[in-house]
């Protein structure tokens, strides 16, 4: 499980539209992930801006880096992201989790 100071930082890295929407891409390309210059093309931002970007979700540990040749590939980090979601839900509807499920 983690730990909320964890969250906090990887909740930090999310608020910020550019970050949020590269994390969305990684996460909807899966374990494979994507090069950075096809992530810089697909949300039409410059390569200096998302090495920033990257950089700070890395530290966050929401995505990580492989250097494949002459390119680098990032991919979600699914653990941490599986984990976040289990800390934000832990105590769901006061452990009574079927209660939080939608109504049909």
């Amino acid at each position: 499980m983690m730990k909320s100071a964890q969250v906090v930082k990887a909740l930090s890295a999310l608020a910020q539209p550019t970050r949020l929407g590269i994390y969305r891409l990684l996460v909807e390309r899966g374990p494979e992930g994507m090069a950075a210059g096809q992530v810089a093309e697909k949300l039409k931002v410059s390569p200096a801006t998302l090495s920033f970007h990257f950089k700070t979700l890395s530290h966050a540990g929401l995505v990580e880096g492989r250097q494949e040749g002459r390119f680098i590939y990032y991919a979600a980090n699914f653990a941490v992201m599986n984990g976040m979601v289990a800390y934000l839900t832990e105590n769901c509807c006061g452990g009574a989790p079927e209660a939080c499920k939608p109504k049909k």
